[in-house]
């Protein structure tokens, strides 16, 4: 009798014991029935009545928490935080840029001097020039083409300055005689007061000149050390720019080098493509313009053609800033009607310049909307001044292709020197 009393305790345990492991292992929300807990078993699909169903969690949320708050705010809140860390570091690297913008703007022109120049220096090692010597002698070639043009523009300017100044002189004592004789009807002691009013206005603004002259120096200092700045940086450019490019490109990932590779070979044939055919439409501007005004007997002719030249590098603003000068001079020179002829020219050049010549020359590979060119000029006139307005367009050209080639889900080609591993199939 008491063997089988034990072998019943025994049994019971065993039971109890199997009924809790089959408890554990079974889904969450089933119910198992056990001596503690009596009742039926649950099979997986049964609905509890009077229970509310546990709340489904979207898959961007972490907790049950998140699912109290609507999915389109946790979308925007997502996207907020994202704009807001792109916002502080770009404000951060704006800052960095504008502390060591004196190095930052010679390697921008440095580079697009290189941009400009690579074509020649390819040409040179093609003839079997030496890589130093072939970019020493385009460097120099260009440095005297730039110090020539500048010297005839100073020669020819001070030779003209005394004409056009008694001409000025005459010009203003006729707006004189206009404001008298015209619908204004001033009176020569009105003339004088207002002449009085200038010339105290200059007086007492005296020290502000005086120190916008030493602010000058200064920058005529920042000008020189930059100029030799870029000078250096466009010869190791030429010379070394290929393993300068594969130094940087070595620093990435592995996964992200010959995507980057791609974008950044894409990203320099667009700035040499924008630079050479800026330089050729400012060329044809020039030209154009310059020739009306060598008929029309305008003085400074040949300053005010290389004017126009500098000022097309500049889209859209530069061009016409370049043409009023001109037009003032006509004005002062020749009278109103040959001004407005001058006017209608450098109109006309335009028009064919936006329409005709970089449509045609640049092609659709650097072509950028205008109102991106308006707005990156005037942030890069604010940032950096006539440099940043200089750079501003070629950089957005060069973002554009970049970020293009980036986003494009081809594979890039394998570079040319490239090893490839192949391993066979098992």
């Amino acid at each position: 009798m008491r063997g089988r009393l034990r072998r019943a305790y025994e049994s019971g345990r065993e039971s109890v014991r199997s009924r809790r492991e089959e408890s554990d292992a079974a889904p969450e929300g089933v119910r198992v029935a056990s001596p503690v807990s009596p009742g039926p078993v649950a099979s997986p699909s049964a609905m509890v009545v009077g229970a509310e169903p546990p709340a489904a969690m979207h898959n961007s949320t972490v907790s049950r928490d998140d699912t109290e708050v609507p999915h389109a705010l946790r979308i925007a809140a997502a996207w907020c935080w994202r704009l807001i860390v792109i916002g502080i570091v770009t404000w951060a690297l704006l800052k960095i840029i504008g502390t060591i913008s004196i190095v930052i703007i010679p390697l921008t022109v440095a580079l697009l001097l290189s941009a400009l120049l690579a074509p020649a220096v390819g040409w040179l090692l093609k003839a079997r020039f030496p890589r130093s010597l072939a970019t020493g002698v385009v460097l120099v070639g260009g440095l005297a083409a730039v110090i020539g043009t500048l010297t005839l523009v100073v020669n020819e300017f001070i030779q003209g300055v005394p004409e056009l100044s008694e001409k000025s002189s005459q010009g203003v004592r006729q707006i004189q005689d206009w404001l008298k004789t015209g619908p204004l009807h001033l009176s020569d002691s009105q003339l004088d007061r207002y002449i009085d009013e200038a010339q105290s206005w200059i007086n007492g603004n005296t020290e502000r000149f005086t120190s916008g002259a030493l602010s000058t120096a200064a920058t005529l200092a920042e000008v020189l050390t930059g100029t030799v700045l870029v000078l250096f940086a466009t010869f190791f450019f030429l010379r070394d720019g290929t393993n300068i490019w594969r130094f940087l490109v070595r620093l990435l990932p592995v996964a992200a080098r010959w995507k980057v590779d791609d974008a950044g070979r894409a990203s320099w044939a667009t700035l040499g493509a924008y630079v050479r055919a800026t330089v050729l439409v400012a060329f044809i501007d020039a030209v154009g313009i310059g020739i009306f005004l060598v008929v029309f007997d305008i003085p400074f002719a040949f300053p005010l053609a290389a004017l126009v030249f500098l000022g097309a590098f500049i889209p859209i603003v530069g061009a016409f800033l370049s043409g009023v000068v001109a037009v003032l001079v006509a004005l002062v020179d020749s009278g109103p009607v040959t001004a407005l002829i001058i006017l209608g020219v450098v109109i006309g050049v335009q028009q064919v310049e936006g329409h005709v010549l970089q449509p045609l020359i640049m092609g659709r590979a650097v072509a950028i909307h205008p109102l991106a060119v308006i707005i990156g000029i005037a942030a890069g006139v604010v940032l950096a001044g006539i440099a940043g307005a200089l750079v501003a367009v070629p950089l957005i050209a060069v973002l554009n292709t970049a970020v293009r080639r980036l986003a494009a889900r081809t594979v890039p080609d394998t570079p040319p020197d490239a090893v490839v591993v192949a391993s066979q199939a098992p």
